[in-house]
């Protein structure tokens, strides 16, 4: 499995950012996908979580309200759709894929893409 994510950037405070994961290297039929981020010095933490086949969203506490998370089954492709964003948003963000959906909320994640940072000016 494969993961590529795309579209991080300079945004300012408030504004808004779309990120992408183009998943491939087998059939996703199951399981569940997830974006987290890790900023400067911190931990790597869990940001949104999606049921591959239910479309089930999860969420921290922190972007509710601000994020969405949607999936593309026929294109194999995940988004985080990123508006009122505030600097503290500012992190480099991967996406993954895990193969069951329990401890979707956590890092334990099979197949990770190689990240893209999101920079958030005040």
């Amino acid at each position: 499995v494969q993961l590529q994510a795309s579209g991080g950037g300079l945004v300012q405070a408030g504004g808004s950012l779309r990120l992408s994961c183009a998943a491939s290297g087998r059939t996703f039929s199951g399981g569940a996908m997830g974006w987290f981020r890790q900023a400067p010095g911190k931990e790597r933490e869990f940001v949104a979580a999606i049921t591959w086949t239910g479309g089930t969203a999860y969420y921290a506490d922190s972007v509710k309200g601000r994020f969405t998370i949607s999936r593309d089954n026929a294109q194999n492709t995940l988004y985080l759709q990123m508006n009122s964003l505030k600097p503290e948003d500012t992190a480099v963000y991967y996406c993954a894929f895990r193969r069951t959906l329990t401890g979707i909320t956590t890092l334990r994640y099979d197949y990770w893409g190689q990240g893209t940072q999101v920079t958030v000016s005040s």
